[in-house]
């Protein structure tokens, strides 16, 4: 049974907060793109009640029609303080009337914008925010968020300062990865908890992806969120998904787009250099939620704190991982970007991050509380081929203990994540 408190929880400060002010005293429009639930209404309520301004939300009736009919006197109706627009992706016909309004003044702070899908990929939309617009993705609740502090392993790993996650017991994992961090999910019961997955996943499938793209087989979506969430963390190897779904295979690279478009995917690509001919080029699939992920693969908590199941804790604990270092990529002082590596010669790492002076920090998940010489295989190969390069290579696991295992490498309770 669950064991950590259900009840509602007051609002929680993002961490990514401190980006959006920043962003807005510079840039004459900001961006806030993420999925439906994860909090970017409220965010865009607290910013606006700090900063002053007005919001209308697209997804009232009027709201739209009035956008889409007028958009010039829509965009231009704010003279002071910030006209903030909620869900602009269903309003299209806005970005070439913010364009123009922000030609005819680029003072900073003018407009804040949130979307549900990835405005990038909307017709138009990159054209006309190019060099006009600061964009942030904003994630499900961190566990950072959900403990109150500033979550930034990476910048961590990297200054070597000490990194530590010892008040979590193994049996804590399952059920942070049955919640996810979609934040009403996060406080409901398990049953609630399913109930709720149920209906998100049904109105993004059948509202969203349908107003957002013009792909046929949209029923098909559900098949193939289900076979992905099923197999988190796994190389996408597409005549296999192909013949298990029912999508066709050329189809399959817009399908795939379009879940990542509406952030209900994370696709790791994999990480090469000098080794570029060696490294097998597939990326792997990550749900961008775990909560999600184990609802539509039909794992519950009860299940993974189960044992003998403990093998279906593996891909989701990875994609806990994967998700977590996405998610403070908002706000981390050391800016980076996320691959996975896998050698044709066999060695593989979970997750590679790359800093932006190419030094690479790698990072092995493993769902067992005892570790062996094998499981730093991967980072020992990394280390060796890159020299200097390397910063560090960090197994993540389920036990208590911190540990050394060699030059640069380490063993960490997964909860040294967000636990500074």
């Amino acid at each position: 049974m669950e064991t950590r408190s259900q009840t509602l929880q007051p609002l929680l400060p993002r961490n990514v907060t401190s980006l959006v002010d920043d962003m807005l005293s510079e840039s004459p429009a900001v961006v806030i793109q993420g999925a439906r639930q994860v909090g970017k209404s409220t965010l865009l309520k607290q910013v606006i009640n700090r900063h002053g301004g007005v919001i209308f939300n697209l997804d009232d009736g009027n709201v739209l029609r009035a956008a889409r009919t007028a958009p010039d006197e829509f965009v231009r109706q704010q003279v002071d303080g910030i006209l903030a627009i909620d869900e602009v992706q269903r309003a299209p016909e806005l970005m070439v009337a913010l364009k123009a309004a922000i030609d005819d003044d680029r003072r900073p702070g003018r407009f804040l914008l949130t979307g549900s899908a990835d405005l990038l990929h909307i017709s138009g939309a990159n054209e006309s925010l190019a060099g006009r617009a600061e964009t942030t993705t904003l994630w499900g609740l961190s566990q950072g968020e959900r403990t109150g502090v500033i979550d930034d392993f990476l910048t961590a790993a990297v200054q070597r300062r000490p990194l530590t996650g010892r008040t979590y017991q193994p049996v804590d994992y399952p059920l942070l990865v049955t919640q996810g961090g979609y934040p009403e999910a996060t406080v409901r019961p398990a049953r609630g908890r399913a109930r709720w997955f149920d209906s998100y996943a049904r109105s993004v499938i059948d509202h969203d992806a349908v107003e957002t793209s013009g792909l046929v087989w949209l029923d098909r979506l559900d098949v193939l969120l289900r076979w992905l969430a099923a197999g988190t963390g796994q190389e996408l190897v597409l005549a296999q998904v192909s013949r298990a779904t029912g999508v066709p295979e050329r189809s399959l690279p817009a399908y795939l787009r379009l879940l990542e478009n509406l952030y209900l995917i994370k696709l790791l690509p994999p990480w090469g250099r000098n080794l570029a001919k060696r490294v097998v080029g597939k990326p792997k699939a990550h749900l961008a939620d775990t909560g999600l992920a184990a609802h539509m693969a039909g794992v519950t908590f009860d299940m993974l704190a189960d044992i003998l199941q403990r093998p279906k804790l593996g891909g989701l604990l990875e994609t806990f991982v994967v998700t977590e270092l996405e998610k403070q990529r908002g706000w981390s002082e050391t800016p980076y970007r996320l691959f996975h590596f896998r050698d044709s010669s066999g060695p593989e790492v979970d997750v590679v991050a790359e800093l932006a002076d190419g030094r690479i920090v790698g990072i092995e998940v493993k769902s067992a509380q005892r570790l062996g010489d094998s499981d730093f295989k991967g980072l020992r190969h990394l280390r060796d081929r890159l020299g200097s390069q390397f910063v560090c290579g960090v197994v993540l696991y389920t036990g208590l203990q911190e540990l050394p295992w060699g030059t640069d490498l380490y063993a960490l309770p997964v909860s040294a994540l967000w636990q500074p």
